[in-house]
């Protein structure tokens, strides 16, 4: 009971981590405050809406590119937290002994165990999470 009560806290832990850490990210400094924020606007003048579009174009580009990479750095730090806390919540692995990193699907473990099958274990805990391309394993057995 208290294992499991454990497990729970541990889990929970890491996902409000994972949660602050991006929202943290996302709402850093990215809005600026207006400078005179009573003035009125007004336009006057022409407007080259060829200029306009080609300028919405390249924006909306980068905001795709943008989007794609944070996508991609949310979901490789899912992946992470998925093997840690499949690990964490594992009776034969000590999961604080093992570090996970993820690139490109690609998931690194690295760190000590304390048995062979320990080490498998691991492995197979981070070949069986959805979204894992392959496993590369550099842990050490023997404590």
């Amino acid at each position: 009971m208290l294992r499991a009560l454990l497990r729970a806290v541990i889990v929970l832990v890491l996902l409000i981590a994972v949660a602050a850490f991006f929202l943290g990210w996302w709402g850093k400094g990215r809005v600026q405050p207006a400078e005179h924020a009573g003035a009125p606007v007004a336009t006057s003048g022409h407007v080259n809406s060829e200029k306009a579009r080609e300028v919405g174009a390249t924006v909306g580009a980068k905001t795709a590119e943008v989007a794609n990479r944070a996508g991609e750095a949310l979901g490789e730090g899912a992946l992470t937290a998925k093997i840690k806390s499949k690990m964490a919540l594992d009776d034969l692995v000590q999961a604080r002994a093992i570090d996970v990193t993820t690139t490109n699907h690609v998931v690194t473990l690295r760190g000590t165990v304390g048995s062979e099958a320990e080490r498998q274990r691991a492995v197979q805990l981070a070949k069986e999470t959805a979204g894992v391309s392959s496993v590369v394993d550099k842990l050490a057995v023997g404590r």
